[in-house]
């Protein structure tokens, strides 16, 4: 038995008709004659009846006919999924990021893939280098993007990275703050002395950034401590202090002044982590495509971001 017998079988049963079920069906008359003989002879029954101008089920035909329609519609269903897979009209990707991304590369990414891949669920969570591996190697996420030069996976979690981009630390000032005009260097010296906008503990930025501090015997003039990601770009965009941030943090934010660390200039490594033991769905295989392409695109540009792609 297969869907076509089973197609053809509908066909007469609907239309009472051979030959206007084969023209239905595109198919020539003998063809599916004998089709349902070859579907009678498996079953041992006859499903119809016979007779000049007048085709009927018989109590075989009655008993197979709910239960044809049902598996073609079975069949039809499964088609459909396996075309949105392929066409990617569906499923769903869990991907990480720390902060400090969500509001730069994570938020034009997943604007490009949402336009792209309407259909696919998309899950984001957001928090430290540390539990996004944690959580990457527990199976809670498909994907995380995280700090390579501040986190090395344990070798037991089977994590793999893939290096996306290193970006220089800039510091973000206000016109009405004294942290100089834009493309203006800064010495860290100069910087722990003006008044600074310090991040959450939490934050692996804030770390690299003491850790600096302390190399250099430093203490920075911090004015307010432990701010998120947006309220410290809006705290500096009021004037309160300057703030040490990622160069993609800048990305469509002409309000804030730029300049350049020196002695030493800070940068980070931006790294694309999945598990090696778990093969990439279709939808999740799609997202590295679109970071890779995307982090090009932004690279391109801007010299203080470097593609290691």
């Amino acid at each position: 038995m297969n869907l076509e017998q089973l197609q053809g079988f509908l066909a007469v049963a609907n239309t009472g008709h051979f030959t206007r079920a084969a023209a239905q069906l595109h198919l020539a008359q003998p063809t599916l004659s004998r089709q349902i003989s070859t579907l009678e002879t498996e079953l041992g029954s006859e499903l119809f009846h016979r007779a000049r101008g007048n085709i009927t089920l018989t109590a075989a035909g009655e008993t197979l006919l709910p239960v044809a329609t049902r598996m073609l519609a079975d069949a039809e269903h499964i088609r459909y999924q396996m075309q949105q897979l392929r066409g990617l009209h569906s499923g769903r990707v869990r991907l990480g990021a720390p902060p400090t991304l969500c509001v730069s590369l994570v938020a034009e990414v997943l604007e490009k893939f949402h336009a792209a891949y309407p259909g696919v669920d998309l899950v984001l969570h957001e928090s430290g280098s540390h539990g996004l591996l944690e959580d990457l190697a527990t199976g809670m996420l498909d994907l995380a993007l995280v700090v390579t030069s501040e986190h090395e996976p344990a070798p037991t979690q089977s994590l793999e990275h893939l290096p996306l981009f290193t970006e220089e630390l800039l510091v973000i000032s206000s016109k009405r703050t004294p942290g100089g005009q834009p493309g203006q260097q800064l010495a860290l010296d100069e910087l722990a002395g003006l008044p600074q906008i310090a991040f959450s503990h939490s934050y692996d930025l804030r770390a690299a950034t003491m850790q600096a501090y302390r190399q250099h015997n430093l203490t920075p003039h911090i004015v307010l401590d432990g701010g998120e990601m947006d309220a410290v770009l809006r705290f500096v965009e009021r004037g309160l202090g300057v703030a040490v941030v990622p160069a993609m943090v800048l990305l469509d934010r002409p309000g804030l002044s730029t300049s350049r660390l020196v002695q030493p200039a800070l940068s980070r490594t931006i790294s694309l982590a999945h598990r090696k033991d778990v093969h990439p769905t279709r939808a999740a295989a799609a997202m590295q495509q679109m970071l890779r392409s995307t982090v090009a695109d932004l690279a391109a540009g801007n010299p203080a971001i470097r593609s290691l792609l």
